[in-house]
Order: structure tokens, then sequence, then C-alpha cells
């Protein structure tokens, strides 16, 4: 049986937003639910929040979401890597906007291509291009 670990990212507010985002910089099929949608809103102001967010790429990545008003700050990091150097940069380039860069988007240490930075929802990213090995 092959199994599949995606991450779920938490949202204070504007899950919606950083879905629809998430969507720019993959591509791929993004359906939403909000509170008021799955009839589980508690308050009028919960209504348009999301309730459960999944994106599903043409390459087979899904990443899941929700909206908390409780959430103060998202703790969550996602790791992206493959050998697709072109693909990978493209992601780096479009996650880059509005955000934070914590390492750049370089040759690391370890030889790999690697770049570390927080998004403008306040998920932190980090890109990896495996480089072949000899």
């Amino acid at each position: 049986m092959t199994h599949k670990l995606n991450p779920y990212l938490t949202f204070g507010g504007d899950a919606r937003e950083a879905m629809e985002f998430y969507e720019s910089v993959f591509g791929g099929s993004l359906t939403l639910q909000s509170f008021k949608e799955a009839g589980i809103a508690q308050t009028p102001d919960q209504e348009h929040l999301i309730m459960h967010a999944e994106l599903i790429t043409n390459n087979g990545m899904t990443i899941m979401g929700s909206d908390d008003p409780e959430l103060i700050s998202s703790p969550a990091s996602v790791a992206v890597s493959g050998d697709d150097k072109d693909a990978l940069s493209a992601y780096w380039d479009k996650l880059n906007v509005n955000a934070t860069i914590i390492a750049p988007f370089e040759t690391a240490p370890w030889g790999d291509t690697f770049g570390m930075l927080t998004d403008q929802f306040g998920t932190r990213w980090m890109v990896n291009v495996v480089l072949p090995k000899d």
C-alpha cells in the first residue's frame, strides 16, 4: 500500500487567499468549503472562513488547509524538493512575492540549490533542487 504525507496548513482568516495563491504557484485544482457551506459556522463572522481547502497539483502534490480564527501564527514549514531545477526555481520565484527571505536560493553547503522563505501568509517554505551525485 502506498502512503502519502500531505501538509495541512492553518491560517488565521486568510486561508482562501493563501490557497488561491498556492494554486497560482503550483497549478492544479483547488476545492474550498466554507464553515457556512459545511453548516458549522458558530457565528456570522465565521461563515466566510474556510473549513477545508485542498489543492491537488498536476504533478502529484497535495496541500490542504483551513482557517482557525484563534490562530496567532502558523509554526508549519513545507519542504518542496526534486531534480527539476526549472520547475522548482519557478516555484521559488512565485512564492517569493511579498515574502521574507530566510536563506537565499543558492548553492547550499551540501551541494544542492536551496532556499528558505516565509511567504506573505506566514508559511515557511524550503525549496531544494537535488543535484545529480557523481
